[in-house]
């Protein structure tokens, strides 16, 4: 026994050497094109449009799982999978797109950083998952790692699912692939379980020796996970301490994700958009407005309805703070205190029809007024604004009953951002949106909450939406004969 203890310790301290994480020992690849390219996209903007082209319905939630090698990633994939088996659930393993080695590097194999980013042909992964998202089946490679080549005689074929769950140790590095995910887990797990697992798997499933592990554990395996997989860790949502044997965190991932795929896609993609969960009475009142042949009486009657059920809503969302009350009992009842700081700002002039329903809701409210004047999608000029004095220090409730583009909207909340309202203080109440609208704000203001009774199909070629309601002004102030 302790001959082996003298022989794993050397093996390790002669690995240890100088700090290196590159791909290869040789000089000439320790930059790369692909690297380069990594790292240009890790500094671009999140916000670039992933589904700017893309088909939004059925969007599959895509889940990405990273964290270090052997830190239980497959375990937490497997069990979320068991646990949503009402849903289609893919795995894709990022494992799978390593590329194959050449003739060279198969020489000199113990010298090949596995654990580096350029070891993957992350521009086929991407292409994978957008396929996937967009509905289309592929074929996954996979890899061989006794030969450390894909095989080329068999594939494994992926169709298309309601979740994809991308797992692998650096799924986070790379922004690209970042930007495609929904939800970004990070199983967290001790180094020397990691280890130990790491040598178990290797040598039992991989035929490698117990010396050639730790080797290359030593050399390549923690310095690429000091340099690339913890520093990622910040990107995750959710952070799983001890992987699979976290049942507790794993049912709470499993309850979020069935609320998410309960939900319109747009809600899956931007976590600040907020439609009322739907009922037959809200279908029905819905039903009633669209219906071109509804009197104004009844089609203000039932707006005021939903104006008044969005307008609720949308207080939801805001602050609250403690407060104990005294009953008439004697007994004391902790509830909360509402929001003091509060205005409404309706663009005028569909918005202007919400203001009963927030005064109803809101005793005193002061609400302030934006005009800005529209000629098909491209008017954003502004011609009248009338807001309180104080409201910079004020959460205001933005409102107008249709998102359709969404230019007027970010014509007044950027006025409202350079009156000193904060981004995050600013709630948009609306009746109906237009999926290229909530695009048009959510990116532009990723702070900023939508709240909305539905979302509709898309925008016609006059800018209107459909199936939508026609112009809301006119039908509910009577000026549309």
């Amino acid at each position: 026994m302790p001959e082996s203890t003298t022989a794993i310790d050397y093996v390790m301290e002669k690995a240890s050497g100088p700090h290196f994480s590159g791909l290869r020992l040789s000089p000439s690849s320790t930059s790369s094109p692909r690297a380069s390219a990594s790292a240009s996209a890790s500094a671009s903007s999140p916000s670039a449009s992933l589904f700017a082209d893309s088909d939004l319905s059925n969007q599959p939630f895509v889940i990405g799982v990273s964290g270090g090698t052997a830190s239980g990633k497959t375990t937490v994939c497997d069990m979320i999978i068991q646990q949503l088996h009402d849903h289609r659930v893919v795995l894709v393993n990022q494992d799978s797109f390593y590329r194959g080695l050449n003739a060279e590097e198969l020489q000199c194999v113990h010298e090949y950083n596995f654990d580096h980013p350029d070891a993957f042909d992350t521009e086929q992964l991407l292409d994978c998952v957008e396929k996937l998202q967009s509905g289309k089946p592929v074929q996954v490679p996979i890899y061989d790692f006794k030969t450390h080549q894909r095989r080329t005689d068999t594939f494994r074929q992926v169709n298309a699912s309601d979740v994809i769950i991308l797992e692998g140790i650096l799924v986070f590095h790379d922004s690209r692939v970042r930007n495609l995910m929904n939800m970004k887990i990070f199983v967290d797990t001790d180094a020397d379980v990691r280890l130990a697992r790491r040598i178990r798997r290797d040598t039992v499933e991989r035929g490698r020796d117990i010396n050639s592990v730790l080797e290359q554990y030593a050399k390549f395996v923690k310095p690429a996970f000091d340099d690339f997989v913890l520093p990622s860790k910040k990107y995750a949502d959710v952070i799983i301490p001890r992987g699979g044997d976290n049942h507790v965190a794993i049912d709470l991932i499993v309850q979020h994700i069935s609320t998410k795929l309960g939900q319109h896609d747009l809600c899956k993609i931007y976590p600040n958009v907020y439609v009322i969960q739907s009922t037959f009475q809200i279908r029905g009142m819905h039903t009633l407005i669209r219906d071109q042949e509804i009197s104004k009486h009844d089609f203000v009657f039932y707006s005021d309805r939903l104006i008044r059920l969005v307008v609720e809503h949308g207080l939801g969302h805001l602050p609250f703070t403690e407060k104990q009350v005294m009953t008439p009992t004697g007994s004391v009842y902790t509830g909360v205190d509402f929001c003091k700081k509060l205005c409404g700002v309706s663009i005028v002039r569909s918005g202007e029809s919400m203001e009963n329903a927030l005064r109803a809701c809101c005793k005193g409210i002061k609400i302030g007024k934006i005009l800005i004047h529209r000629d098909g999608d491209d008017g954003q000029q502004l011609i009248y604004e009338k807001l309180p004095k104080d409201i910079s220090e004020r959460h205001v409730l933005l409102l107008d009953p249709v998102l359709a583009t969404g230019n007027s909207a970010c014509q007044a909340i950027e006025l409202l951002i350079q009156k000193g309202v904060p981004e995050a203080h600013i709630i948009f109440l609306n009746l109906i949106s237009a999926p290229e609208g909530v695009h048009c704000v959510c990116k532009r203001y990723p702070s900023l909450k939508i709240v909305t009774s539905e979302i509709d199909v898309a925008l016609n070629e006059e800018y209107r939406v459909i199936p939508g309601l026609g112009e809301f002004g006119d039908r509910y102030f009577g000026t549309d004969d």
